[in-house]
């Protein structure tokens, strides 16, 4: 066999996380469906502001489109004055009738907001016309997210590190399926803490130059959902996790920024968590922390 032939046999190949059988191409696909309609969302969201504001900036300052309650407003009254005939109380009833929450106070804010906006803009016709069909389709949207977020929890259920994986504070049903279609959940992989932190972007690497030493940098190259899940997660476990809140008031403390504070968080974390799925433990208050190499 010709050298080169040999040498290319040779070469050592990266290792990557296995997409079949640990990490199924299905929860993949799920999540990656959903990150899409996420993306939709917040898209169709920023349109429907937009319009609302170019017509009725009052009423989109005084509504969460974020839920379903506006939104199931703006699906039938767009302009303050159809807001001002229809009134409070057979808005109230009109809402109630489609199974809005806290429909008096919808309501009342609603037409609150038309009484303080007398004039009509120019193309309020048209853009109330977009304003319903946008609104219509972020229904649409959260009604698709929602049930792929059950396809998700059904494929991640049946995982064997499910338990393991979401007994980590900040680590929920999504972010966790996010994390194993991202991982597989196979830490011999990675082989090391510090490679699976590498690889999720909270590991900084030297940026050494001539006499320079010690200087760190974010890496280049890592892969950016497996981080959002690092940080992210880490960010919900300040909130419920003592042990979190603790180290994360101590960096902060140390004269950390709150995103230097959150990584160094997220990167400890790493190490708590790739140590569970090692040894097929749950977390608890002092779990094993694997020592980086």
């Amino acid at each position: 066999m010709p050298p080169r032939a040999t040498a290319a046999r040779e070469r050592p190949t990266p290792r990557t996380p296995p997409s079949s059988p640990t990490r199924p191409a299905s929860a993949a696909n799920c999540t990656n469906r959903r990150t899409d309609l996420v993306t939709d969302r917040t898209r169709t969201v920023n349109r429907l502001r937009a319009q609302l504001t170019s017509i009725f900036p009052g009423l989109e300052r005084a509504l969460d489109l974020a839920n379903t309650g506006p939104l199931t407003l703006l699906t039938g009254y767009q302009t303050p004055a159809a807001l001002r005939r229809i009134g409070a109380k057979r808005l109230e009833t009109w809402l109630r009738n489609r199974k809005v929450t806290r429909a008096d106070r919808l309501a009342e804010t609603a037409v609150q907001a038309a009484e303080r906006q007398r004039t009509s803009l120019p193309g309020e016709k048209l853009t109330a016309q977009l304003v319903r069909t946008l609104a219509k389709e972020v229904m649409v949207l959260n009604q698709q997210i929602t049930e792929v977020d059950k396809l998700i929890e059904a494929r991640f259920r049946d995982h064997h590190t499910f338990e393991v994986i979401t007994s980590m504070p900040g680590l929920g049903v999504i972010l966790g399926a996010e994390f194993l279609a991202a991982t597989g959940g196979d830490m011999a992989v990675f082989g090391t803490p510090d490679r699976l932190a590498g690889f999720g972007g909270v590991a900084p690497v030297p940026r050494d130059s001539g006499k320079i030493s010690g200087s760190l940098r974010r890496p280049q190259r890592y892969n950016r959902r497996l981080q959002r899940v690092f940080y992210t997660s880490a960010l919900f476990s300040i909130r419920y996790c003592e042990d979190s809140r603790r180290f994360y008031d101590r960096k902060r403390a140390e004269g950390k920024r709150h995103t230097q504070a959150v990584l160094a968080l997220a990167r400890r974390r790493v190490n708590v968590l790739w140590a569970l799925l090692r040894d097929g433990r749950f977390y608890q208050p002092e779990p094993p922390i694997a020592s980086a190499a």
